[in-house]
């Protein structure tokens, strides 16, 4: 096969798998590793795709972020045992910060009946499925619902939590890369994230695997600022020492 021939396969297995390891494509084009990652290198200068630790996504998955419907409908195991691992963070009484999202989502629907908790959140479905909840306070931060997320954004829910402090917040992520730390594709999202991770003494992300080595657009909090990490058993141990080093314990689920 001619590298151009080889280029536009790559190209074309990142884009519909939305993301390929340099193992899977030497694998895959029976070539060798140092090969896929020059033609990587060749391509991400060509603005076709980007490199990530171990592979490449697509350049366009930078500012993309899928709706609540798809990312509920993948992955649901993974997301199933890391909620269950982060019952252990939440305490027996106290204030939460629970982020928006599918994994948090989990965790909402498995927390204790007996536990006496105040829960602030930005996820409009988070609170719908909490508000009757007899041991639970529930608080909804303010701002524009994200229609993409279900998410309150911008400053309203910022200065929302400003002032106060929870004993933990569990917060999702789009990207964790010891390079850039955790990351999302939406720069609103991010200053929302950012002041979750500022009002809490405790900091958790839940992440599973497929989001190690990615890099988005928006940063919103360096490594060294997070106390755990957890994830699924399916995340290279490579990739978790990488983490741990970096500042948190990752915990795989």
């Amino acid at each position: 096969m001619y590298a151009p021939e080889r280029h536009r396969a790559i190209v074309e297995r990142v884009s519909s798998g939305g993301r390929a390891s340099v193992v899977d494509l030497a694998d895959a084009l029976r070539v060798t590793p140092e090969t896929i990652r020059r033609d990587l290198s060749i391509l991400e200068r060509q603005g076709l795709v980007r490199r990530v630790h171990g592979g490449a996504i697509p350049v366009r998955r930078l500012g993309f972020q899928p709706t609540v419907d798809s990312r509920s409908a993948v992955r649901i195991e993974e997301k199933g045992r890391i909620a269950e691992a982060a019952l252990d963070e939440v305490p027996d009484e106290g204030a939460i910060i629970i982020d928006s999202g599918t994994t948090t989502g989990r965790l909402v629907a498995m927390l204790p009946h007996d536990r006496q908790l105040t829960v602030v959140t930005n996820s409009v479905q988070h609170a719908i499925a909490l508000a009757n909840r007899e041991n639970i306070t529930c608080l909804l931060v303010g701002g524009r619902v994200r229609g993409r997320t279900l998410a309150c954004v911008e400053s309203w829910a910022v200065n929302s939590l400003k002032g106060i402090t929870a004993d933990v917040a569990i917060i999702g992520t789009d990207g964790v890369s010891v390079e850039r730390g955790l990351t999302t594709p939406d720069r609103i999202e991010a200053e929302i994230k950012a002041a979750m991770v500022g009002a809490a003494r405790r900091k958790v992300v839940l992440a599973d695997h497929t989001k190690f080595g990615d890099d988005h657009f928006a940063a919103f909090a360096r490594l060294d600022e997070i106390d755990v990490i957890i994830s699924d058993s399916a995340l290279d141990a490579d990739v978790a020492a990488q983490v741990e080093a970096a500042g948190p314990m990752v915990v795989l689920a």
